[in-house]
């Protein structure tokens, strides 16, 4: 029998993403919304390993794997995958994530 809380049980936990993006910018394009059932996602997967790469200066596949991950939920959240990526990509996840939300927006029109 497991006994304790998860961190979406404890009430100390449950805010502090809601509360972290509310203190950031972000760019306009992330309140669009992008359905990822109208999008072939395994077409990004060269443009984010080249992208991460070149951001990183180095291949790792783990931040490229937790990219393309983020891809794969049900939903994508641009404002949390920035703020997720930010512990890999630092200064650079705002950069990655809004180009990848711009080219996301744009297939899902195709």
């Amino acid at each position: 029998m497991e006994r304790g809380t998860s961190c979406e049980q404890d009430s100390r936990f449950s805010d502090k993403m809601k509360k972290l993006v509310k203190t950031m910018k972000f760019p306009k394009s992330f309140s669009k919304k992008v359905n990822l059932k109208k999008v072939n996602v395994s077409v990004f997967r060269p443009w984010v390993t080249r992208r991460i790469s070149e951001l990183l200066g180095v291949d790792d596949d783990i931040v490229i794997e937790f990219a393309l991950g983020i891809l794969e939920q049900e939903v994508c959240d641009p404002k949390l995958a920035q703020i997720n990526l930010t512990g890999f990509l630092e200064k650079n996840a705002g950069v990655f994530v809004e180009e990848l939300w711009e080219l996301l927006l744009s297939a899902q029109e195709k």
